[in-house]
């Protein structure tokens, strides 16, 4: 297989190769989870996103303006957080495996934070031939606050019989 790059967001100066590995729906039982991953959120991650995204809202990168509408610092975009966790999603499941993905955001984050995906099979199903995994994710603070709460459907191949 050949890899492919993508940023490695716990390294945000660099990238490394990521195998686009295949999960196979026969190997995915409920109860299953991803490997977690923990990122530290920091105030450049805020500003490269804003950049990234074009959400230049002030308060996720403007301190004064943050703090004169009376929070404590800048905050983290949700659907930075929501990338987050779709990364584990699709480290585990593979790139292009995705039919559905949907989330909440629960609470805030700041810089500083530490944030662990974690993702678990809550199904498998079979539905017009196609052989699906329904998932649920969370992202956590280092607190164990969940601030990103969501749900996921997979279509996975099967191993030839």
């Amino acid at each position: 297989m050949r890899p492919f790059w993508r940023n490695d967001l716990s390294d945000p100066q660099g990238a490394s190769p990521v195998a686009d590995s295949t999960v196979y729906f026969d190997d995915v039982s409920v109860g299953d989870a991803a490997p977690s991953k923990s990122y530290t959120l920091t105030r450049t991650d805020l500003v490269k996103y804003a950049g990234a995204s074009g959400d230049f809202n002030p308060m996720h990168h403007d301190d004064v303006q943050a703090t004169a509408a009376g929070l404590p610092s800048v905050f983290g975009h949700g659907m930075y957080s929501a990338g987050l966790v779709a990364t584990a999603l699709t480290d585990y499941v593979g790139l292009g495996s995705l039919t559905r993905y949907k989330v909440r955001f629960a609470k805030q984050t700041w810089p500083g934070d530490v944030l662990t995906t974690a993702v678990t099979v809550t199904g498998t199903r079979e539905e017009d031939g196609k052989h699906l995994v329904d998932l649920d994710c969370q992202l956590t603070n280092q607190d164990g606050v969940a601030v990103v709460v969501g749900e996921a459907t997979a279509a996975l191949p099967v191993r030839a019989s």
